[in-house]
């Protein structure tokens, strides 16, 4: 029988014990869900490149960004360090419903596990590469509260981290305050780039699939493959969260408010602006690949629509059972409450552009079970 069929496992649970355990089916997958699956995969992704870091892929680079992420000494007051937030044992979020630096933010913390593999970086995709995006907490009044000269004058000043530099880019620290300040963002780039997820159960399932092997694939849970069939198919969940990272690293509206403490937040729409704005842009002097840059494209032609307002980044789903909670303002606690938003999505609310792709999918008690079983098995 085909891996695409019925396939039934029984073994001995231990030694001569005459004991089995019940079998365990495999759903019949037709030929386009196998399909389906199989670009899930496979994990773990060959790295993305970035022609805008000359240091990415380096290790001396890796290792002064891992020791920069854990440094207090960037920040103004010395109290706050990138894994004040991201930290690693939570998937390298926080676990707290908005973030908290110097001041309360209005939005969750991302996880940082895959972030190498995304094309814009923040919630509001106000970044086209992710050194550029380190730079953000350092700046940013709300966060670490330096500023350029004030950063630059305090990796001079302290030896350590002007070894520090000298050692991870094999040269004198540059005059320029602005490269001074850029190379601390590629260098947290570069440890960042190497923050991999874990295989995961749907991996094991995935792979077994790919290679004929029933007997593999039949010890996924059934409430597993049921949840995947219906991410497949009546939920539509692939028209965001798509390929090995279960992103299409775009943007939508997906029905969670955006209103914030006296006003709005406009989500994509002023991150557009701001990446448009910004001077650490691919398109400007510090992409190290200038003009050469492939992905520089993207940032070229990208255009500010009125349908990006409210809009926020789709997440990968990898590793989701442990960066709770969810959404853009974490407003939603438990993958439960997730799976019950998509059951009961406020249509009114949402703004389709003259396209509807979200409707409530108004799941009943089964069917919720089994996509929140699927869900956490994108978990390791």
């Amino acid at each position: 029988m085909g891996v695409a069929g019925v396939a039934f496992v029984a073994f001995a649970a231990g030694s001569g014990s005459g004991v089995t355990k019940p079998p365990e089916a495999l759903l019949d997958f037709t030929p386009a869900e196998l399909a389906q699956i199989a670009a899930h995969g496979p994990w773990p992704p060959e790295p993305r490149p970035d022609a805008s870091n000359r240091v990415l892929n380096q290790t001396r680079a890796q290792a002064w960004g891992a020791s920069l992420f854990f440094d207090v000494r960037l920040s103004a007051g010395q109290q706050l360090a990138c894994a004040s937030c991201h930290q690693p044992h939570r998937a390298f979020q926080d676990g707290l419903t908005t973030a908290v630096g110097r001041t309360a933010g209005q939005r969750n913390t991302p996880g940082l596990l895959d972030v190498a593999q995304w094309r814009w970086l923040g919630w509001d995709g106000a970044h086209d590469s992710l050194w550029s995006a380190s730079l953000t907490p350092l700046l940013s009044d709300g966060e670490m509260q330096q500023t350029v000269p004030a950063l630059a004058q305090r990796v001079r000043s302290t030896p350590e981290l002007a070894a520090g530099y000298r050692e991870a880019f094999q040269k004198a620290l540059p005059v320029d305050d602005a490269t001074l300040v850029v190379d601390l963002g590629k260098a947290l780039a570069a440890y960042q780039a190497s923050l991999v997820s874990e295989r995961t159960p749907f991996d094991d399932f995935r792979d077994a699939l790919s290679r004929g092997d029933a007997a593999s694939a039949a010890s996924y849970p059934l409430a597993a493959q049921r949840g995947l069939r219906l991410f497949l198919g009546e939920g539509r969940c692939t028209v965001c969260h798509a390929g090995p990272s279960f992103t299409n690293g775009e943007f939508g509206d997906v029905g969670i408010p955006f209103f914030v403490p006296g006003g709005v937040d406009a989500g994509r729409y002023k991150g557009l602006e701001k990446l448009l704005a910004s001077p650490y842009n691919r398109l400007g002097g510090f992409n190290d690949a200038g003009v050469q840059d492939p992905r520089a494209v993207s940032t070229r032609h990208v255009t500010l629509q009125p349908r990006h307002f409210g809009e926020f980044r789709v997440p990968s789903l990898r590793q989701l059972t442990h960066t709770a909670p969810y959404m853009h303002n974490g407003s939603l606690a438990r993958l439960d409450d997730v799976v019950m938003h998509y059951s009961e999505l406020p249509v009114e609310r949402l703004h389709t552009d003259g396209e509807r792709i979200l409707r409530p999918l108004e799941l009943s008690d089964q069917q919720a079970a089994d996509l929140t079983a699927y869900l956490r098995s994108l978990s390791r």
